[in-house]
């Protein structure tokens, strides 16, 4: 039985982020100690204006849940790379903040991810 159309393109899409994902992985890995969750967080952090987001605000942007999204932040805090603080109008907000280190981590792996991502979607010449 032949999978219909919209099944098959479904399958090309997962298996097409499974590689990609991989390939990051690995790569950011090897290359920069940072797992592709940990070097998204970094990118959403440099990218802000303001220089911190809320948590639940990260976790939106990089298609994790929250608890996820809190390991992760917990994981580049205790590597120095973000910071965490408390919302002063609202004690139950938390905000991640990127460091100086953080900016350095980000902008030494931009180029490695920037490559795997050109080397799986760049047009086909």
């Amino acid at each position: 039985m032949t999978p219909e159309p919209t099944v098959e393109r479904w399958r090309t899409i997962l298996s097409a982020h499974a590689a990609i994902t991989c390939a990051l992985e690995r790569e950011l890995q090897n290359g920069h100690g940072l797992s592709v969750s940990e070097f998204e967080v970094l990118e959403r952090l440099v990218e802000d204006a303001c220089r911190e987001r809320r948590i639940q605000e990260l976790a939106d942007a990089v298609h994790l849940s929250q608890s996820a999204t809190t390991r992760v932040v917990g994981r580049l805090e205790k590597d120095g790379l973000v910071c965490r603080n408390m919302c002063a109008s609202d004690r139950r907000g938390v905000f991640a903040a990127i460091t100086d280190d953080g900016r350095t981590r980000y902008a030494e792996a931009r180029p490695t991810q920037r490559r795997v991502l050109d080397e799986h979607l760049a047009p086909a010449a």
